[in-house]
């Protein structure tokens, strides 16, 4: 049934905007299962008889997981069909929040926590490369948008209103309801999104060779400087807007996600026609949201936080679109796990960063911390034009090579991908 929707709809040049959709609730149920945690420690703690501390623990169990589970599972993975897939980590998400919905134990709590991180690595590691194979090649941004707002919608609206109703009716009805909502969402899957099949042995390509392909490498080093450089300073918001005058941090906070959100709208009206040009529009205007931080207070610092959230709000999609463009359709899967390793990396390795200035230097020095990081990915940006971030002309030449590579079996309704 998918098939036949996601076929006639390619056909008659229209967005599958169901599928869509179930992959953008299954990246805003992987984000509420990552964090919702984190609003309700002392609750938990309490509740499973441990200090607060160890209850955090749960959350740096999933995170950990996730970041040690994206490479090996995604390769060992990739032979089967991808719908079964991703059905399967929609179940392992509803089996493990339903465990910490009903365990009274810490043990079993965190092992259901190491499980569900497992799955987010499976998870992240397929849903760019599942939603450039549902749309012809001019439009894999826009679907890679779409997905991507998951994370976005989850943060600003998904984690406060998971703590609302955990205030209402405990933190067990809150794990409760995303384990009733993945069971939903099965379902949805299995209505409206297509099925791929896996790659073949003789199609798999291996890891090494997959880092090898020309670009693959640059975006994810571009990934790391800006996640670095990104998190450095959004971890230590809170000092950093205590010492510059900007508000409240929840104010200040509120100011970035709504940034965010309007970030990602603008770069998913735009990303098709202009990848290269609208990232190097965004890190440029990070840069200059890191100087204005740095060197201005009061009101300004509030508008260059607003600036900082509309610029980084599309930077995900932009380097995930990038990636796919670069490593080819058929390793989008092996080389978005890759990013997603990366990601983590940077998002630990930015909170340790900015962790260490801060002691050392104070709030003051976060900004001027993170500027050197965003402008050498600049820098890479621009002069990275002919494999990772191409013009106009190579991109649309790289994208009709990889359409032409695509073909579609007798015996389904739907596109089997690159071959």
């Amino acid at each position: 049934m998918a098939d036949e929707v996601h076929d006639g709809a390619e056909r008659a040049g229209r967005m599958p905007w169901p599928g869509l959709l179930a992959l953008f609730a299954a990246a805003f149920t992987a984000v509420m299962t990552e964090l919702l945690p984190a609003g309700m420690l002392p609750q938990i703690g309490a509740a499973l008889e441990v200090p607060e501390g160890r209850a955090g623990f749960l959350v740096t169990a999933y995170a950990v997981a996730s970041f040690l589970a994206a490479i090996p599972l995604t390769a060992l993975l990739r032979r089967f069909a991808r719908r079964p897939v991703l059905v399967g980590t929609l179940v392992g998400f509803a089996a493990c929040n339903a465990a910490t919905a009903l365990s009274s134990s810490y043990t079993v709590t965190f092992g259901a926590r190491v499980l569900a991180g497992t799955m987010g690595g499976i998870l992240w590691a397929m849903l760019v490369g599942y939603a450039a194979r549902m749309v012809p090649p001019e439009r894999r941004g826009r679907a890679i948008a779409i997905v991507s707002a998951g994370i976005t919608v989850a943060l600003c609206a998904g984690i406060p209103a998971g703590a609302a109703l955990a205030g209402m009716f405990g933190w067990r009805a809150a794990f409760g309801a995303l384990a009733v909502a993945a069971v939903v969402l099965v379902g949805w899957v299995l209505a409206t999104v297509p099925g791929f099949p896996g790659e073949t042995a003789a199609g798999r390509v291996p890891l090494r060779r997959v880092a090898a392909v020309p670009g693959v490498v640059t975006v994810l080093g571009v990934t790391v400087l800006v996640l670095v450089g990104h998190q450095a300073v959004y971890t230590y918001l809170a000092p950093l807007a205590a010492l510059t005058g900007a508000g409240r941090a929840s104010v200040v906070l509120l100011v970035f996600g709504v940034g965010t959100v309007a970030g990602i709208w603008v770069v998913g009206a735009v990303i098709d026609r202009a990848l290269r040009v609208t990232l190097v529009v965004v890190l440029a205007a990070m840069a200059g949201a890191m100087v204005a931080l740095g060197a201005l207070g009061g009101p300004v610092s509030l508008m260059a936080v607003a600036q900082w959230g509309a610029a980084f709000g599309g930077v995900p999609t932009l380097l995930q679109t990038a990636l796919v463009n670069a490593s080819g359709q058929e390793n989008a899967d092996v080389a978005t796990s890759m990013q997603t390793t990366v990601y983590n990396a940077g998002i630990a390795g930015g909170s340790l960063a900015g962790g260490l200035v801060l002691e050392g230097a104070g709030a003051g020095a976060l900004p001027w911390t993170a500027l050197p990081l965003v402008a050498v990915a600049l820098a890479i940006v621009v002069a990275a034009r002919r494999h990772a971030f191409p013009g106009r002309r190579a991109a649309r030449d790289r994208a009709w090579t990889g359409a032409r590579r695509v073909r579609v079996p007798r015996t389904t309704g739907g596109t089997s991908g690159c071959r």
